[in-house]
Order: structure tokens, then C-alpha cells, then sequence
């Protein structure tokens, strides 16, 4: 583990540099007790950059904690972009609001609280997202992904985090929820005709982990 940190602070200090936006958001989602579990700085400069690849000037993500990655991903946006995100809790999308504001994309930035699936279910006629990342409740992800194809078009990317769990998905007799939720993702993604999909491997400041890559056909 202290190997892996220490090459994701390499790649940092190389690749990223400083950037007191993010810290403050860190630092103010430590101080209001909010969970430590952004993505990490290398992962959210990925998804920035396949944000940016992707084209996309409407995002929807599907949690956001205290809006450290909704920061990136909004970062990727032209002037005249927007970012949808999904927030459960209202203490935390209080937090993240005063972070985006700070970070100064809070002008692109729609947050929606209340249950995802809720929110999700009332997104009729909204122009289709170009990209989407889900990072929320692991027990959903399968039914986010459906949503999150029929809320995009061809050619939508699809990013979901956490489906390795260090090793978890491969537990059939798990009880873990948020395994057999992973477990039920790769399985619908499996038998899902309009995507192409693959997951891939990280290890890092977030130890053993890895995401899914998704494009809708």
C-alpha cells in the first residue's frame, strides 16, 4: 500500500501540480465530516480527460459527496456545458455547493438531492448526457446503468467506479451488499446488447479497486 501511494503522488506532483481548489474541497469536506472517499487526484484527472475526449458538454453523475470529482468532471465542460449530479444526502450537497463555488464552476453545476433512482425516474425530456459517471451506492449500479443508457445516446460514455473491491467481486457466496451489487452490474453489463464494456484494474491512493468503461452503441 505505501508503495502504491507513493507512485500516485508521483504521478501528482509530475502530471498534476498543485491545485488549491481541490485541497480546500479535501479540506472542507474533512472539516463538515464527510467520508474520505473521493476519487483519487490521478483518477479524477482521467476522468476530466476522458470527459473531455468524449466531447461532452452534458454530464450526469450519480453521486456526489462533497463535489471533488463533479469539480473535474465540470472542469471538462465548454462555457456553454452542464453537469447534472445526484446527491442522497443534504448535508453533503450543502458541502460540495461551497465547494464548486469556490472552485469556481458552480454556475455549471445542478445539484439534485434526494434518492438517485428517484431523481433518475423524473429526468423526462432532457437533452441526452454525453457522459456519465456513477459513483454512488454499489447495491444500484446495474439499475443505474440502465438508466444512465436510456438518459444518453449513441455514443454516451459511461464510467462506474469501484468494481474490483480489492478482489470482492470474485466472492459468489458474499454476503456484502455492495459486492453482490458489483456482481449484478458485471452480469447485466454481460447481457446488455447496447454497450461495449470493459473494467480495468487501478491500484493506488485507493488501494486495490478499478472501474468499468462503457460506451452506449
Amino acid at each position: 500500500m505505501g508503495g502504491w501511494q507513493a507512485v500516485d503522488d508521483y504521478i501528482a506532483d509530475k502530471l498534476l501540480g498543485a491545485d488549491d481548489a481541490l485541497a480546500a474541497t479535501l479540506a472542507n469536506n474533512a472539516a463538515h465530516g464527510l467520508p474520505p472517499i473521493d476519487v483519487s487526484a490521478a483518477q479524477g484527472k482521467m476522468l476530466f480527460l476522458l470527459a473531455q475526449t468524449a466531447g461532452a458538454k452534458n454530464i450526469l453523475e450519480i453521486g456526489t459527496l462533497g463535489g471533488y470529482s463533479t469539480i473535474w468532471l465540470a472542469r471538462a465542460l465548454p462555457e456553454d456545458g452542464r453537469l447534472v449530479t445526484l446527491e442522497l444526502e443534504p448535508h453533503h450537497a450543502d458541502v460540495a455547493r461551497t465547494n464548486l463555488e469556490r472552485a469556481g464552476v458552480g454556475g455549471l453545476v445542478d445539484i439534485r438531492v434526494g434518492s438517485a433512482s428517484d431523481s433518475l425516474a423524473a429526468m423526462t425530456g432532457e437533452a441526452p448526457f454525453d457522459f456519465v459517471f456513477i459513483d454512488a451506492d454499489k447495491q444500484s449500479n446495474a439499475h443505474y446503468v440502465c438508466e444512465a443508457i436510456r438518459l444518453g445516446r449513441p455514443g454516451t460514455t459511461i464510467v462506474v467506479d469501484n468494481v474490483v473491491r480489492e478482489g470482492g467481486v470474485l466472492e459468489v457466496d458474499s454476503d456484502d451488499e455492495k459486492i453482490i451489487g458489483t456482481r449484478a452490474l458485471f452480469n447485466m453489463l454481460a447481457d446488455e446488447p447496447r454497450l461495449d464494456a470493459t473494467a480495468v484494474q487501478t491500484v493506488g491512493a485507493k488501494k486495490w479497486d478499478g472501474f468499468v468503461l462503457a460506451r452506449v452503441k
